[in-house]
């Protein structure tokens, strides 16, 4: 094959909660023509993310282009997952004409990047670009920042919480591998966050990043999908905190899956998930519930104390379970205790 004959891949990147899943389903209903191929590498064992976009499928992205690498990251497990998987995409019936990778939000994308230099697929793929999303919101609220003193009120008055944590260390390596920043949420960030947001990442990042404001994942195609960045070639102008190591761990989080029996009320199962943001300290909810009474599902998804609630679609032959998915770092992780709240 020659190069230009390379299949162009998107790595889409960025924290916990910062809208990949909702930037892909807008790229899979607007492709300008192409046929589309989508991987998703999830955090923990139940694939919320991957159903919901398997849920948008269509003849320019039919469900067997949508694949689903759960409880492990990808570029952990190069040859027993992300290269067979490529494989298995570029052998399809019709070839993809782009492929779209969502890495799991506590993913650090240079490693990841080094994957492509694979000789099995090195020759056939090649990095169109690296997109990473940030939450304007709260990047403007000092977190996720190496700075404590930027650090929000809440986690501030955490003695323990050193200047270099490990959120700090996964949120700016993903900004500094990233050809281009979204700045997520930029509604609920307003004018002055989204300021605030650029001038701390912007102090980040290891060379100047065109920085594009975005709600609700809605932003032209054509402004991120063919940059033709090849950024497998240019590794060494992405910094990490984890160069100089041969791999990396992702030790410090930790998820559990929470089952629970039909909900009642689910305004208050949305306030026990909040109550484990602000008394636990999870970092993420996401998954499914059924609601007494309702013939659709609900799709949950949290960011520490911000929760989005909606049905989604019908249960249909599928079996109605609440099945939530929590993520939190590692010392924070008590299941008991989790499940306490969350039954009420």
């Amino acid at each position: 094959m020659s190069d230009l004959s390379k299949i162009p891949v998107t790595v889409i990147t960025g924290f916990l909660g910062s809208g990949k899943t909702t930037l892909i389903r807008h790229l899979m209903m607007n492709p300008q023509g192409k046929r589309l191929a989508v991987l998703v590498n999830e955090f923990g064992t139940v694939g919320v993310d991957g159903d919901i976009l398997k849920s948008c499928a269509d003849d320019n992205c039919p469900a067997e282009n949508i694949v689903e690498l759960a409880n492990g990251c990808i570029c952990c497990t190069v040859a027993d997952d992300f290269i067979p998987t490529i494989e298995a995409l570029m052998a399809l019936p019709q070839r993809p004409d782009h492929i779209l990778i969502e890495t799991s939000g506590l993913a650090l994308p240079k490693p990841l990047l080094k994957a492509f230099d694979w000789p099995a697929i090195r020759s056939k793929i090649t990095v169109d670009g690296v997109i990473a999303l940030a939450d304007a919101e709260a990047v403007a609220a000092g977190r996720f920042a190496p700075d404590v003193a930027a650090v929000d009120a809440q986690r501030a008055a955490d003695d323990s919480i050193d200047h270099e944590t490990p959120l700090s260390e996964v949120f700016e390596d993903q900004i500094s591998c990233a050809d281009i920043i979204l700045l997520s949420k930029a509604d609920l960030a307003g004018e002055a966050g989204l300021a605030a947001a650029r001038a701390v990442i912007a102090a980040e990042t290891p060379r100047e990043l065109p920085m594009i404001a975005m709600t609700d994942g809605i932003i032209d195609p054509r402004v991120i999908l063919g940059l033709n960045a090849a950024a497998e070639d240019d590794i060494d102008a992405r910094p990490s905190h984890h160069d100089g190591h041969d791999d990396h761990e992702h030790d410090d989080f930790e998820s559990v899956v929470i089952d629970l029996p039909e909900v009642a009320d689910p305004e208050a199962l949305q306030a026990a998930i909040i109550r484990l943001a602000r008394e636990q300290h999870i970092l993420r909810v996401k998954g499914y519930v059924a609601v007494t009474g309702k013939p659709m599902r609900m799709l949950v998804q949290a960011v520490g104390e911000r929760i989005r609630a909606q049905y989604d679609r019908p249960w249909g032959d599928t079996t109605r379970q609440t099945r939530l998915v929590v993520i939190a770092e590692h010392d924070h992780v008590d299941e008991a205790a989790i499940r306490a709240v969350l039954v009420g």
